[in-house]
C-alpha cells in the first residue's frame, strides 16, 4: 500500500483550507459587503452561498433589520427661547451597504451619533419655529412630520432609512415651568370668561324671546276675548230686539225681573225707592199689567 508523504497530507489541510475559505453564507438578517485589500468590489448579495478569493477578498456583515437608537434628554429652545426637555428615539435601518460603510466606517455607534446629530439639527430648527404651546400640544403630529421631511434627505448620505421618530416625553426647565403654566392659567381663564360671556348673552336672547312671545300671546288673546265679547254683546242685542219686536210688554216684565234680581237680591243693601216709580210697576199690580 502507497504511504503519502508528510508534505502531501499538508497540502491537503491547505486545500481544505482554502476552500473553506473561498465560501461565505449570507443570512437572510444580514447585509453584506466584499473588499479586495480594502476596496468594496461588491455589497447586493442575496442570502445565500457565494464565493471570495481568500487573503484577497473579506467580508463585512451588517444588519438588515430595523435598529433603534433612544437618545437622552436634549435641551431645545423654542420660539420665545424657552428651554425645553426633550426624550425621543428613533427608528432606523441600513438601506445602501456600501454608502453606510463609507460614511461611518461599518461602526454602528459612529453611524448611530451622526444620525442623532441629523434628528437634532431637524428638532432644533422645527422648535425654533414654535411656541411652547404648539411644541407641547397642537402641532406634536405636525412637528414629526416636518423633522422627518429633512432628517430622511439627510440621513440618505449615511446609507441608511429613518423609519420613525418619536418624542417619549417633553418636560418644562425650571424657569419655564412656572412661566408657562401661569400663562396655561390665564388662557383658561380667559376661555372661561368668553363662554360664560356667551352664556348670558344667550340667557338674554332667550328671556328677551321668551318675554315678546308672551306680550304677542296675550296681545292675541285679548283681541280674540274682544273680537267674542263684541260678536256676543251683538248677538245679545239682536235677541233683545227680537224679543221686543215680538213682545213687548214681555220684554218689559223680563226686563224689570232681572233689575230686580240684580238690585234687591244681595244681603246688606239698603236702597230708599218711592215704590210708585216705574222701577215697581210690575210689583204693584197683581196681575201683571200696567
Amino acid at each position: 500500500m502507497k504511504k503519502f508523504a508528510p508534505w502531501m497530507l499538508v497540502a491537503a489541510v491547505v486545500l481544505v483550507i482554502l476552500g473553506t475559505m473561498s465560501f461565505f453564507t449570507v443570512d437572510e438578517r444580514d447585509l453584506a459587503v466584499k473588499f479586495r485589500f480594502g476596496e468594496i468590489v461588491e455589497s447586493d448579495f442575496r442570502p445565500g452561498l457565494h464565493m471570495m478569493i481568500p487573503f484577497v477578498n473579506n467580508v463585512e456583515k451588517y444588519p438588515r433589520q430595523i435598529l433603534t437608537i433612544n437618545n437622552p434628554q436634549e435641551q431645545f429652545l423654542t420660539k420665545e427661547k424657552k428651554n425645553l426637555l426633550v426624550d425621543f428615539f428613533v427608528k432606523w435601518r441600513i438601506t445602501d451597504v456600501s454608502e453606510y460603510y463609507r460614511a461611518s466606517g461599518g461602526s454602528e455607534p459612529l453611524a448611530s451619533q451622526r444620525l442623532i446629530e441629523i434628528l437634532k439639527d431637524g428638532i432644533r430648527a422645527e422648535f425654533a419655529k414654535r411656541t411652547v404651546p404648539q411644541v407641547v400640544a397642537a402641532e406634536r403630529r405636525e412637528l414629526l412630520d416636518a423633522m422627518l421631511s429633512g432628517a430622511r434627505g439627510n440621513a440618505t448620505s449615511l446609507g441608511i432609512e429613518i423609519v420613525d421618530v418619536r418624542v417619549k416625553r417633553i418636560e418644562f426647565s425650571d424657569e419655564v415651568s412656572e412661566s408657562v403654566f401661569n400663562r396655561m392659567r390665564q388662557e383658561r381663564a380667559r376661555t372661561a370668561a368668553e363662554l360664560r360671556a356667551q352664556g348670558a348673552e344667550s340667557a338674554e336672547q332667550i328671556r328677551a324671546d321668551a318675554d315678546r312671545q308672551r306680550t304677542v300671546i296675550i296681545a292675541t288673546a285679548y283681541r280674540d276675548a274682544e273680537i267674542q265679547r263684541g260678536e256676543g254683546d251683538a248677538a245679545a242685542t239682536k235677541i233683545y230686539a227680537d224679543a221686543y219686536r215680538k213682545n213687548p210688554e214681555f220684554f218689559a216684565f223680563y226686563r224689570s225681573l232681572s233689575a230686580y234680581q240684580h238690585s234687591l237680591g244681595q244681603p246688606n243693601d239698603l236702597m230708599l225707592l218711592d215704590t210708585k216709580g216705574q222701577f215697581f210697576r210690575f210689583l204693584n199690580k197683581s196681575d201683571g199689567g200696567h
